[in-house]
């Protein structure tokens, strides 16, 4: 079995790939450090399975995911991350996603996820998919809850210091599009300021203050 595992840590990456190795007999792992290397390499490796992370120095993980989905609909994603906030889990499922775990699942738990996804069936980790059944969520998730996924993308990368053409780059769109993305942002969550949105990304654990970087405002 084929494997791409995405992430830009390599001792993450090597970690992941040696675990792997170890409980998952006949596995061959091919490791990618950024978001447009995972979609580049797709086409050609055809893995079975692409273990993603969702933050990546590029473009996020849910837009590797949507970019691979779009074009090789057969792809089976297990998203494999630090986030547990109900709002990306389910931006992960709804942009094709077969699986998600987070980094602190048990090894057993990860490698299972691996053989199932890869086998095209879906796995949630047991917490995140209690936690989903339940619905149980912070006060301030609900107002995220019907964000687009590119809503999410920008969102994301604009809480982390990203600047309006910076992100504009990364998704291959006009600035004035992205800036209307966070104009429609602002009225969709009932909020009045860059800052404001930025604290909404943090409250809601989408980003933690010392990923922020001092990027340029808009």
């Amino acid at each position: 079995m084929k494997v791409m595992i995405v992430d830009d840590h390599q001792v993450v990456r090597q970690g992941i790939s040696n675990l792997l190795q170890s409980m998952v007999p006949g596995l061959a792992v091919t490791e990618v450090d950024s978001g447009q290397d995972a979609v580049a390499q797709y086409g050609q490796l055809l893995p079975e399975l692409v273990l993603l992370d969702m933050g990546l120095p590029d473009i996020s993980g849910l837009e590797v995911a949507r970019r691979i989905r779009q074009r090789w609909r057969g792809a089976s994603i297990l998203f494999f991350t630090m986030h547990e906030e109900l709002p990306m889990v389910r931006q992960a499922l709804d942009v094709g996603a077969l699986g998600f775990v987070t980094k602190n699942c048990a090894p057993e738990e990860l490698a299972e996820a691996v053989k199932r996804v890869a086998a095209g069936q879906p796995y949630i980790e047991h917490a995140v998919a209690t936690r989903l059944a339940m619905n149980q969520e912070r006060p301030v998730d609900h107002r995220l809850r019907d964000m687009t996924q590119r809503e999410m993308e920008v969102l994301l990368m604009y809480a982390r210091g990203e600047s309006i053409q910076g992100i504009a780059g990364r998704l291959c769109v006009s600035s004035k599009t992205v800036s209307n993305h966070l104009a429609l942002l602002k009225s969709k969550l009932q909020i009045e300021s860059a800052v404001e949105l930025i604290h909404l990304a943090v409250d809601a654990g989408l980003v933690r203050y010392g990923q922020l970087n001092d990027g340029q405002r808009v």
